[in-house]
């Protein structure tokens, strides 16, 4: 028989006389774990501390009910309603954000924010804070599937690849798990490393990630191979998808002839570099199709093709339908 569980309480030396308020904002169609994570590091620095440190209410547009990612409806604690100073805000996003961030939570959201509020964004829900203008010269992040879209919308919002960023009053994480490292900074700095690790502990999280810790698996990890120069020509396709670089240079760069190149990734990819790179173009090319407005020709000229032609020529050959038909069947699936 397993002896019962010990309860370890972390002695604080100074505990703030009234607990600190998160209101968290779930959008349609939230991200269950990122909303989950962030709650339970609250649940868990109460219970360790053995007092109130952390107080929640959970709130949403109409103040009844609302469904996650995974159809699971939640009970709302009330409607978007006035806030208290020293709340803390967090809007919880997840698919489909453009539709889920109405006109009503931005005027919302600009109006609490002219009060100092402290406001971040789990998982997409950086994206209902820029349209707010309330990253305007702030660095933040946002889940890896849609930096490139947030990139083309949002100049003046200093965008980062990192797993949770923290800029004065604004705060915003890369979804999932990262949800988890965000709160355990924050408790860490309001009442010290001790109690963020013994919360850490608890949730069996043995490596906690920082704001220089980036949100995607490194090349190797990501295609299975661990080959250095295949790993360097990658990593600069990635970077250069608006002007994709020849396969000649990208070969001379790591110090191998094009033919070398070419070996190189049929052995490991069973494709041609050209064929990778033309992927990962096509790849962008749909993520912002589906999370922008931009204009087929626009997004044609953002991944590198010369004319809409070549580009829908290109995208049919590997999606088996033009960007024109992908998109609107996109716009249908949303409006059902």
């Amino acid at each position: 028989m397993l002896p019962p569980m010990q309860r370890h309480i972390v002695e604080l030396d100074k505990v703030p006389a009234k607990p600190r308020r998160f209101v968290f904002v779930l959008l349609q169609n939230f991200t269950l774990l990122s909303f989950a994570a962030a709650l339970d590091c609250l649940r868990l620095a109460n219970r360790m501390s053995g007092k109130t440190l952390y107080e929640w209410r959970v709130i949403g547009e109409g103040g009844e009910t609302i469904s996650c990612s995974t159809n699971t409806v939640f009970q709302l604690d009330g409607d978007l309603d006035e806030l208290h100073r020293d709340d803390t805000v967090v809007i919880c996003g997840g698919m489909d954000v453009q539709k889920a961030t109405t006109k009503r939570l931005l005027n919302w959201l600009r109006r609490e924010a002219r009060k100092g509020l402290r406001m971040g964004g789990l998982c997409t829900a950086s994206f209902t804070l820029a349209e707010a203008g309330l990253l305007d010269g702030k660095r933040a992040t946002i889940h890896w599937e849609n930096q490139d879209s947030f990139a083309e919308e949002f100049d003046e919002v200093e965008l980062t690849k990192s797993v949770f960023t923290i800029d004065g009053t604004r705060f915003s994480t890369a979804g999932g798990t990262s949800s988890i490292d965000l709160f355990l900074q924050m408790i860490s700095n309001d009442h010290g490393e001790e109690l963020a690790s013994a919360v850490a502990d608890q949730q069996i999280y043995s490596s906690i990630r920082t704001d220089q810790d980036t949100q995607r698996l490194s090349v190797p990890t990501r295609i299975g191979v661990r080959h250095p120069k295949l790993s360097q020509v990658i990593q600069k396709m990635e970077a250069n998808i608006e002007e994709p670089i020849s396969p000649s240079i990208l070969a001379r760069d790591v110090g191998m002839s094009t033919r070398q190149l070419e070996r190189l990734f049929r052995r490991y990819l069973n494709r041609s570099p050209k064929r990778y790179y033309m992927e990962l173009r096509l790849q962008k090319a749909r993520n912002l199709l589906m999370q922008t407005d931009m204009s087929v020709i626009n997004v044609a000229l953002a991944c590198g093709f010369a004319s809409p032609s070549h580009f829908s020529k290109c995208y049919r050959a590997h999606y088996e339908t033009t960007p024109y038909r992908e998109r609107g069947a996109h716009a249908q699936r949303l409006s059902v």
